[in-house]
């Protein structure tokens, strides 16, 4: 079922996705790449919330409680992209559990890794706060925790 309402979708590097403010049509799967979801300001000051990749999905807020894109999500590589419309998320979502816990851990997993963000400004130093990025940042290889992925200096300020 879920099959038939995809439709694919490619993006080149610094493609923008979706932009805040925009009004909510699609849901996205990431099948490849990575992008990252970002707020800025008008003077061009931007802060990244999050950097996605594979499995990992964007846009449910919005087809949830119907307001506007709260962010923007910029693709940092070449992407793959499944997309799935408002009316068939909802139809999703109310016919199948499974896809609805899935949604919902993915909503908890954000909220906490928010609240972690939160802390960490309040009571690290900016030291503490980028060793606590890059522990995040890291994967687990052959027993030890590396930094895989590269990220310029200015997204991690």
């Amino acid at each position: 079922m879920v099959a038939t309402m995809v439709a694919r979708r490619s993006a080149t590097r610094a493609t923008t996705i979706m932009a805040g403010g925009d009004a909510i049509d699609s849901l996205y799967i990431v099948l490849s790449g990575r992008l990252k979801v970002m707020m800025s300001d008008s003077d061009g000051k931007e802060v990244i919330l999050s950097i996605l990749g594979p499995g990992e999905f964007f846009g449910e807020m919005g087809l949830i409680d119907d307001e506007p894109r709260s962010a923007s999500v910029v693709t940092l590589e070449p992407c793959e992209l499944l997309s799935i419309a408002k009316r068939d998320f909802r139809k999703c979502l109310a016919e199948n559990f499974e896809m609805a816990m899935a949604v919902m851990r993915g909503l908890v997993r954000r909220l906490r890794e928010a609240d972690r963000k939160i802390g960490s400004l309040a009571l690290l130093d900016v030291y503490g706060r980028v060793s606590r990025l890059l522990l995040d940042m890291a994967e687990v290889v052959n027993g030890e925790k590396i930094v895989t992925k590269r990220l310029p200096k200015q997204d991690i300020a």
